[in-house]
């Protein structure tokens, strides 16, 4: 039996489907980057991926991979299973990510990386929602948030709220930067994330749920995007 969950109705691979998947993968590891690059704080995973990256010598992208991989690990006592967009959110983000950096130059003036943190905050927000609607799996930090969630019962925004706070406390004292765009984003990707899932909904396919941004609630069922 394969351990990769199974979606979607006749369990096929609709181009559709794949091309939603990979779209917004690519384009939320583009935002990654140029939230960097704009240099007014990231959010809190890439805080801490940031500092540890610090502290490594390893690139930004290279540490997004292997804590992707890692946090798979810890899906194993959570009776958690990946689907293909679990498997690709892992490998594509860090990729991307590093392939950003390299192409976007370091920016000093304030008036130019105001206007880029709120595009790069957009974008994830369209990315949130392309590669969430193609339903092939969530990412590794929401399986692990969600099989947390089933495992000690306690509310998915609790839950949550916990995970990141730790992550960004952690980033924080490793270097990582967190600022005014770690604010903005917290702020924003939860309605932005929400108005571009139901944009980017397959026709016959009803919006799922989804935990990435959730209410507080005691099943998963009802851990809704307010995003």
């Amino acid at each position: 039996m394969s351990i990769f969950r199974k979606t979607g109705p006749g369990r096929g691979l609709p181009v559709r489907r794949l091309i939603q998947l990979f779209t917004g993968l690519t384009l939320y590891g583009v935002s990654m980057g140029l939230m960097l690059r704009a240099g007014l704080g990231l959010e809190p995973w890439s805080v801490l991926n940031q500092g540890i990256s610090r502290h490594t010598g390893l690139s930004i992208g290279t540490v997004t991979i292997v804590a992707g991989a890692l946090i798979l690990l810890l899906w194993i006592p959570l009776r958690q299973r990946p689907g293909l967009g679990t498997v690709a959110n892992v490998v594509i983000l860090g990729l991307v990510m590093d392939a950003t950096l390299a192409w976007m130059p370091q920016l000093h003036s304030l008036a130019a990386r105001i206007p880029l943190l709120a595009g790069a905050v957009l974008l994830n927000g369209a990315a949130t929602g392309l590669y969430l609607s193609a339903d092939f799996g969530p990412g590794p930090r929401d399986g692990l948030m969600t099989g947390l969630h089933l495992r000690t019962g306690r509310p998915v925004r609790l839950v949550r709220t916990c995970i990141e706070v730790t992550v960004l406390a952690t980033g924080f004292l490793l270097g990582g930067s967190a600022g005014a765009g770690t604010v903005v984003y917290a702020l924003a990707i939860g309605p932005l994330a929400q108005f571009f899932l139901r944009r980017f909904a397959i026709k016959d396919r009803p919006v799922k749920p989804s935990p990435v941004v959730a209410r507080g609630s005691a099943s998963p069922e009802h851990a809704i995007l307010p995003e």
